[in-house]
Parts: C-alpha cells; sequence; structure tokens
C-alpha cells in the first residue's frame, strides 16, 4: 500500500513530492556534527529585578506585583505589557539565538507574560524554551505577532524540533499564520490562535509527531508533512491534511472518521482528562498555580465559560531551584508543600518521594531531573490525585532500574474519582550523556492518566550506542484501568510498551523501533525475532487502542526483521483500531501489524501497512 496524499485544499496544504515521504528524523543527522552550542544568554534580569515601568491602566496591578515577586531564578523571564516592546524583543531574541540549535544542552528558559496585550511581538520559540500567559485565561495574554517554531536550523527539518512549549496564551499572528514545526515533546496547550496553524516547516522539510490540547484555532490546522499527530479536547476551525495518522479525541471541529484514507481517527470525547495545571498572576498581583478540575465524557476546550478548578497559592509550593539537595526537596514534600520547579538541570542523590494526596510538581522550562547512582527519580505513593508536569528526566550513567514509578508495585487502591496525571513528561536514555535504564515510567497504580509522555531511547547525540545506552522498555502498566492520550515511546531494546493491567486505553501511540540493532541473534524475544512495540499480557481481558503507529529503520542491519508491531491476546475485551506500520526508507522489515495479521513492510515493497480494527 502506498501512504495516502493530504487532501490538496490549496497549494500551502501540499506538503512534499510523494518520493520525500516517510523520512524519518535521520535525514539530516550529518549535520548534527557541525552543530556548535550556542553561548549561554548573559546579562538577562530575572523576575526579580527591579523594572520601571510606563503608568498606565493597570499600573495599581503592576504596584502590586512589583510588590509580590517571586523569585523563580535567572533564567525566568517575565514580561508586563507596560514594558517597552523593544526591550522584550530583544530578551526574547537573545533567548532564542542561544536555544535555536541547543537540542543536548544544559540551558533551560521560561518566558512568562503577564495579561494584557503585547503589540509587534515575534517569539520563536527554541529548544529548553516554555512560553505561557500568566492569566486565568488564555485570552487574558494577547501576543499580536507571533508565537511560533520554524526548522531553520535543519535547512526546514523539523523532525528534530523537540522540548519546548508554549500555554496559557493567545496569538493574533502576522499575515494570519503561526507556525508550529515540531515533532515530540513540543506541545501546545491551552492556547487560542486567532488564524492559521502550519504544523510544518513547508515544502522544504518534514515533521515527525506532535500534541495539542486545549486550544482554540479559529482558522486551518494544516499538518502538511506530519508524520503523525494527536490532537485532544480542542475546538478547530478546520482541519487540513493526513500522512499516516492523525488522532483527535474530544475535538470540536474534528474531520470525519476516515481511515486510512484520510489516515484520521476521531473518537468523539476523551472518558476522563484534567487538563495540565499553569501558573497565572491574580488580580492582586499575587502567584497563584491553577488546577483544572478532572472532566469526564469531555469535548471541546475547558475554558470557553470560565476557569473551572482550585487555585493554590505560590506560597504552598516549595520552588526547587538548581543546587537544591534531594534532602531538601524531599523535606518540604514531607511538610505538605506542592513543587515548583525552575528552569535548570537538577541532579539528585535520592529519590523525589511524593507520599501526600493532591501533590503538584509543576516544572517550568523543561525543568530536566537527573537520577545519580542508578536510583529511581520520581517516585509516587499509592495516594489519590497526584499532578506531576512539565519534567524532562535524564537517566544517568548508573542503570536505573525504573526511573519514574507510580505506585509502589502491588498498588490496589481505587483511585477513579482523583486520578494521578502524568503530564509532558519526557524521559530520556542518552543523548545528552550515556544514561542507562531498565524501565522509563513504571505505572503500578490504577486509574492513572498520562497525557503527552515521551519516553525515548537517544538514537543521536552523546553516549548513543547498542551496547551504550541500553534501555529495555519504556512504559510498564501494571495498575488498572489506566488512560493514555498521545503515547510516544521510541527505540528501546525489548517490548517497548508492556501492558499487565485490564481495562487500559490508549488514544494514539508513536513507535520507531530501535535503529542499532546489531544482527538479528542480538535482537530476538525467544524464537520470535524482534519484539513488539505494543505487548499487551496474556491475562489481560480488557484493553482498547485507537491509533497507533509503529516504524523501523534497522539502519545497523537492514535484514533484521520484527515479526509483530503489536502484540495482544485474543479476548473478547481486546480491540485495536486504526493501525500502520512503515518500513522508514524500506530499511528493515515488520512481518504483521498485530498477531500475525496485517501486510509486512519491508523492502520489497512500498514500506506502508494499515489495519483497520483487530480482531
Amino acid at each position: 500500500m502506498t501512504p495516502p496524499a493530504p487532501p490538496s485544499r490549496d497549494p500551502s496544504d501540499t506538503p512534499f513530492p510523494a518520493a520525500s515521504r516517510g523520512f524519518s528524523r535521520r535525514a539530516a543527522l550529518g549535520g548534527l556534527a557541525a552543530l556548535a552550542a550556542a553561548p549561554v544568554l548573559a546579562g538577562t534580569a530575572s523576575a526579580a529585578t527591579p523594572r520601571t515601568r510606563t503608568p498606565d491602566s493597570r499600573s495599581a496591578h503592576t504596584a502590586s506585583a512589583a510588590a509580590t515577586e517571586p523569585d523563580l531564578g535567572p533564567n525566568v523571564l517575565v514580561f508586563d505589557p507596560s514594558m517597552p516592546v523593544a526591550d522584550i524583543q530583544a530578551k526574547v531574541s537573545s533567548v532564542f539565538a542561544t536555544q535555536e540549535s541547543n537540542q543536548f544542552g544544559t540551558e533551560r528558559f521560561a518566558l512568562l507574560f503577564k495579561p494584557g496585550t503585547y503589540d509587534g511581538l515575534d517569539v520563536n520559540v527554541g529548544f529548553y524554551t516554555h512560553v505561557a500567559g500568566l492569566g486565568l485565561s488564555p485570552d487574558d495574554t494577547d501576543i499580536h505577532g507571533l508565537v511560533h517554531v520554524e526548522a531553520d536550523w535543519m535547512q526546514g527539518n523539523a523532525t528534530q524540533n523537540f522540548w519546548r512549549s508554549a500555554e496559557n496564551l493567545s496569538v493574533t499572528p502576522t499575515n494570519g499564520s503561526n507556525r508550529w514545526a515540531v515533532s515530540q515533546a513540543a506541545p501546545l496547550r491551552r492556547v487560542h490562535i486567532r488564524g492559521e496553524v502550519p504544523l510544518w516547516n513547508g515544502y522544504d522539510g518534514w515533521a515527525s509527531g506532535g500534541f495539542m490540547a486545549d486550544c482554540k484555532v479559529d482558522g486551518r490546522v494544516v499538518s502538511g508533512s506530519q508524520q503523525q499527530w494527536l490532537t485532544r479536547n480542542s475546538t478547530l476551525g478546520e482541519w487540513a491534511g493526513s500522512v499516516w495518522n492523525m488522532v483527535f479525541v474530544g475535538v470540536d471541529g474534528a474531520p470525519p472518521q476516515n481511515f486510512p484514507d484520510p489516515s484520521h481517527t476521531v473518537v468523539d470525547t476523551a472518558p476522563a482528562i484534567r487538563e495540565k495545571p499553569f501558573l497565572y498572576v491574580d488580580g492582586s498581583g499575587a502567584y497563584q498555580v491553577f488546577v483544572p478540575a478532572l472532566k469526564t465524557v469531555a469535548r471541546g476546550v475547558t475554558w470557553s465559560g470560565g476557569a473551572q478548578g482550585e487555585s493554590i497559592p505560590l506560597g504552598d509550593f516549595h520552588i526547587v531551584r538548581e543546587g537544591d539537595s534531594a534532602a531538601a526537596i524531599n523535606s518540604a514534600l514531607s511538610a505538605g508543600k506542592h513543587l515548583l520547579v525552575t528552569p535548570g538541570v537538577h541532579r539528585l542523590d535520592d529519590t523525589l518521594r511524593i507520599t501526600r494526596a493532591g501533590t503538584v510538581v509543576l516544572g517550568l522550562g523543561i525543568a530536566t531531573l537527573v537520577p545519580d547512582g542508578g536510583i529511581t527519580a520520581v517516585s509516587v505513593a499509592d495516594v489519590d490525585g497526584v499532578k506531576i508536569s512539565g519534567l524532562l528526566v535524564d537517566a544517568g550513567p548508573a542503570a536505573s532500574k525504573v526511573l519514574v514509578q507510580v505506585g509502589p508495585a502491588g498498588a490496589s487502591a481505587d483511585h477513579s474519582a482523583d486520578p494521578t496525571l502524568l503530564q509532558d513528561v519526557f524521559v530520556r536514555v542518552g543523548g545528552a550523556q550515556a544514561g542507562k535504564a531498565g524501565t522509563s515510567v513504571e505505572i503500578n497504580s490504577s486509574d492513572v492518566i498520562g497525557d503527552n509522555l515521551w519516553l525515548w531511547r537517544a538514537d543521536h547525540g552523546t553516549g548513543v550506542g547498542w551496547d551504550v545506552n541500553t534501555s529495555d522498555t519504556g512504559l510498564v502498566v501494571n495498575g488498572a484501568n489506566v488512560l493514555m492520550y498521545g503515547l510516544f515511546v521510541e527505540h528501546h531494546q525489548k517490548a517497548e510498551v508492556v501492558w499487565n493491567g485490564n481495562g487500559g486505553r490508549t488514544y494514539f501511540f508513536q513507535n520507531e523501533m530501535p535503529y542499532d540493532p546489531p544482527n538479528q541473534a542480538a535482537w530476538k524475544d525467544g524464537a520470535r525475532n524482534g519484539y513488539a512495540a505494543y505487548r499487551v499480557a496474556p491475562s489481560v481481558t480488557s484493553h482498547e487502542a485507537w491509533g497507533l503507529g509503529s516504524y523501523c529503520l534497522f539502519l545497523a542491519d537492514p535484514s533484521v526483521v520484527s515479526d509483530n508491531a503489536i502484540e495482544a491476546p485474543d479476548a473478547a475485551g481486546v480491540r485495536f483500531h486504526d493501525m500502520v506500520t512503515v518500513s522508514l526508507g524500506n530499511d528493515g522489515t515488520i512481518s504483521h501489524v498485530i498477531n500475525a495479521t496485517g501486510d509486512p513492510v519491508n523492502n520489497t515493497n512500498t514500506g506502508i501497512s494499515y489495519l483497520v480494527s483487530y480482531p
């Protein structure tokens, strides 16, 4: 089968010639060797730096805000609409100059905009940059200009545009279009864009997957060369385009269900979801964290009728800064504090232990945790309602058995009324250093919700090799009734997802098998060739998944074979919808989509296979 061409509603919809489709992010790896880390941004004011403000109608608000401005460290830049736009632009541009190609650097930034209108501002979002409004509604912060992502640093190829985000603001874009050309770990959340959103760089580039939630786009979303994408609980003016796997859950304005040509998987509502917590400034100028309410059978954006949820004063948070010890952080958690983790690389000599129900852990600026000595970075007790978001966990050189653990082994409590959430939680094994881990995320508690997880064993960067950045599995689910929205798991060396609990549901799965098995003998699961990307245990009697894609590119030995992309028991309660396998560049073979069913992809055919349902 050949991949479907995206709908050509006008020339801007057409991504690139058909012969170019299916290019993996390896397409431009040669260019990485020439990249040099940008210099550290110098002379940037912190949020606590005094500022001169021009008096205006917001003078009472800004005076109060100045008196309560928290110290969030030098890499959190807080802007006010009374500041000269040229000053804001200079700082924003300086951050981008540092971060544009800084893929594995240690610099981290959060650019926070207080409520108001910002005219003529161009916010180009680079690596490890988190752009957010500080209003209670996205429409409280309106940027007349751009908040965008380009792929110029890789000559238009967006397949390595990772680790960045924009949330809780509105954009009235220049010329009506606001590009967001990204791949994994680059979410758009709670954003209102008054125009069009292209998700790729144009005719000169590819893009490889992304995530949008609680967003309103007045115009079209143009997917172009995006290979796969999840849109959840949003409102769209229109959607144009598809390549392999476009999934819509609870979206007003979604295209009709039609798989595989075009490859649109549409689910009417999200069964249960709580949107990501966010920092905001209240009417008195005080900082608080808003925790949106849990929604069931949810559709569309949550904020159009006003905010629903609870506010937590910033005083109830321990602000984690670079250099803080794990002992100090754990002491704050034991004292009942939530955590606000500031931008930076935070090394841990002990596990961060979350034992109190309802604890919020909110990272700013893609805050990064590095566990030393083979420890688990974060563990969560079997309690209700923990919310962890905005973190990158980077495996250390000593192998950790598990990097993030939710619930101890054998956890059995019912958390359906107040589930734990993992949102924009990214785990990396290798790339920045020669990390090692057995499992990236292990979920033992029931009713956990994962919302945009990228669990990546690095295929490029520093410390990369079959025997160097070793990692068996990205995700192990032992708990019951676990939900996953936007599950990205790539390059692990055994089964990449292992699902042992009943009642699990996945809405969108994106996978690339490991690129580097040296030969077939080194990559066998007993008598089977290779490992399944998504494995449901034989004991499971209920499981359902929508929109699953698994791709192979066996660069070290193109003769390597994986027998199945998905393996699952043949049980009445186990069902799969809308699956696709691809042999990228026709290097390697996946023999079947699921359980010896589905056409092979390999170097003798067109390299793509669709299966609408199983069984």
